[in-house]
């Protein structure tokens, strides 16, 4: 902390800023005396080895698993703790440099892009677990631990941390971007899952959203601070600590997969099912040609049909009538071939698969690059809006799987498309843009889990109005003056 105060007392003298200087040269070429102060007191900070500037390490951190360009960053910074974050953003604050923050790279919106060039912070250093309250059901996590690694360390607690995007994401990352996942229908998503915030202000400033310390499972004091940051995308802060609920791991689990006549009746299954009232774990959706790309990648058998995968957890007793109860439904609506999965090897084996379906999806095109799309709406208009959507896609001739949440009303598109196309690549932009607004149209929204980040800030426009994206704008303007934290995001840029 001692040297990041002294560093930022020697900046104190310079007054130009360090986007003059947009391309950073290697170490061998003859800098300014600002730059090399600025990379100076960045390196008394996180160290020789917290300083990256190899072009190799700035594409890395300049994308995400998106079809968005890469846009590197000048340099890419490599802090241990909270006290180095916070020294480093006062920097970045007095030489008016942009702030990224980076977890694994795993997004879908380009959040990562650094736009407008700048600092990249790669929160990968700071991995520890730092206190968990078994008896509590909760635990407080650095930005680096990821969900696997976390529910690896609780394999010996009876706990567990459900939110499960697919992607073995960072947990504070996981929290940027409000992440959801198979889970969500009975646990819900990080906004339900987080109970404090650390975060570091574009200032520097250190703040605890719910207060030093605090992890009641519920409060009424003062306004939703930590709901504030989660989802926020990087835009307000740097999530440096979150901490999380966590649950008891059931005492059994049991999945089962059921093939359907048609879309509509694989839906009004979905629906009925969670009117009944059955506390289900995971029900996921699967068209037809997402059940064909997984049954090829994942060397499976089930019939090229749509498709639910089903979870069910609790004990022995309560399964069975939640099975049974699932089992009439789907059979009332036409479904057939309902295999059951007990031991936990064949239920892994069958929910890799699900999660392998983005990677399935682009086996059926080699070379090819893929787009999720992510919309999410009542669930009585679920049926509509991908019957509406699966007629988009054959009238388009686009390659689109779709795969879905949809015990909460939320689906995606897994576009396929040659990146090299300029005719393609044009139907599949003005085909999301349909999707969303359909999805709007029937009062849902045009991102369900994956955030705005880049490609969504028109539409989150039309979306939630005017006016709260003025109260959204306020609230950027009053936590980052500057506009430093990653610029560009969410929010449409305005005119400097």
């Amino acid at each position: 902390m001692l040297l990041g105060l002294k560093a930022s007392r020697r900046l104190l003298s310079h007054r130009h800023c360090f986007q003059q200087y947009r391309s950073i040269k290697s170490e061998n070429t003859a800098r300014s005396a600002p730059l090399d102060s600025v990379l100076s007191a960045f390196r008394s900070i996180c160290g020789e080895d917290g300083v990256s500037l190899g072009e190799a390490v700035k594409e890395q951190h300049g994308k995400d698993e998106s079809m968005h360009r890469c846009c590197p960053p000048d340099v890419v910074l490599f802090p241990r703790c909270v006290e180095e974050v916070s020294a480093l953003a006062k920097i970045c604050n007095h030489h008016h440099l942009p702030i990224i923050p980076f977890g694994t790279g795993t997004g879908l919106e380009g959040g990562v892009c650094a736009v407008k060039g700048g600092v990249c912070f790669s929160l990968r250093n700071m991995e520890q677990v730092l206190e968990l309250h078994p008896e509590d059901f909760d635990v407080t996590v650095e930005p680096g631990v990821t969900r696997k690694a976390l529910n690896t360390y609780l394999r010996d607690t009876g706990l567990w941390f459900p939110v499960d995007p697919g992607a073995d994401a960072s947990l504070c990352g996981m929290a940027a971007t409000s992440a959801s996942g198979t889970n969500a229908v009975r646990y819900g998503t990080m906004r339900e899952n987080v109970l404090n915030l650390e975060v570091v202000l574009a200032d520097g400033t250190v703040l605890h959203t719910a207060g030093k310390g605090r992890r009641p499972r519920k409060t009424a004091a003062g306004y939703n601070l930590t709901n504030l940051f989660v989802g926020s995308e990087g835009t307000l802060g740097i999530i440096t600590k979150t901490t999380l609920r966590l649950y008891g791991i059931p005492e059994s689990m049991v999945s089962a997969v059921c093939s359907f006549p048609s879309v509509q009746a694989a839906v009004d299954s979905t629906v009925q099912i969670l009117q009944a009232g059955v506390p289900i774990a995971r029900i996921e959706f699967l068209d037809d040609v997402m059940i064909d790309a997984c049954n090829r990648f994942s060397s499976l058998s089930y019939p090229v049909t749509p498709t639910l995968f089903l979870e069910f957890h609790g004990s022995e007793r309560s399964l069975e009538e939640q099975v049974h109860t699932a089992e009439d439904i789907t059979q009332s609506n036409g479904g057939s071939d309902f295999q059951w999965a007990k031991d936990a090897e064949t239920r892994n084996r069958l929910w890799k698969a699900r999660h392998d379906a983005w990677y399935a999806a682009l086996a059926l095109r080699p070379g090819c690059k893929a787009y999720a799309t992510d919309v999410c709406v009542p669930l009585s208009r679920l049926p509509q809006i991908i019957v509406e959507t699966k007629e988009d896609l054959i009238e388009n001739r686009l390659t689109g799987p779709i795969a879905g949440h949809v015990g909460d009303g939320n689906f995606h598109c897994l576009m396929v498309v040659e990146p090299n196309d300029p005719a393609e690549l044009r139907r599949v932009h003005l085909f999301t843009e349909r999707l969303a607004r359909r999805a709007l149209a029937m009062d849902g929204t045009c991102t369900g889990e994956h955030g705005v980040g880049l490609g969504k800030r028109a539409l989150l426009c039309e979306e939630i109005g005017p006016e709260a994206v003025r109260v959204m704008q306020g609230l950027k303007d009053t936590l980052d003056t500057k506009n430093l934290m990653n610029p560009g995001k969410i929010l449409q840029p305005r005119e400097q």
